[in-house]
């Protein structure tokens, strides 16, 4: 019993961990999808071509409906260049989400700093 009640911490933390790391790198999955619906969005020949404005609620809408946030107040931050472009002109959209954790995350935060999660979609206009 002894036993149990020594290494039951470290298992429980080592548990935590797999989870938290898991939820981290779901985050990081949904942060780089949006900046490729973003860019997708953007980049769509259609006349009024996408505004920088168009490109970013494309980019809020998806991680609103697919981050988890646990109840952090965080919202992620996208940037543009390229919008309204001609044919063959680079679209960049990135977007970055400062990972805020569960449990584990929230307890390591202030001695490590935040982990900031960004991903940056280059496509070309049609």
């Amino acid at each position: 019993m002894v036993e149990f009640a020594v290494v039951l911490p470290i298992l429980l933390l080592l548990l935590f961990g797999i989870i938290e790391m898991g939820l981290l790198l779901y985050d990081k999955a949904v942060v780089t999808n949006a900046s490729r619906e973003g860019a997708r969005a953007g980049i769509v020949l259609k006349s009024p071509k996408a505004t920088s404005t168009d490109v970013q609620n494309v980019v809020t809408n998806y991680t609103s409906n697919y981050l988890l946030t646990f109840g952090s107040q965080n919202t992620p931050s996208v940037t543009t260049s390229g919008t309204g472009g001609t044919f063959g002109q680079p679209l960049t959209v990135t977007v970055s989400y400062q990972y805020s954790g569960l449990a584990l995350g929230r307890m390591v935060a202030p001695i490590t700093g935040p982990i900031t999660l960004s991903a940056t979609t280059v496509m070309n206009n049609e």
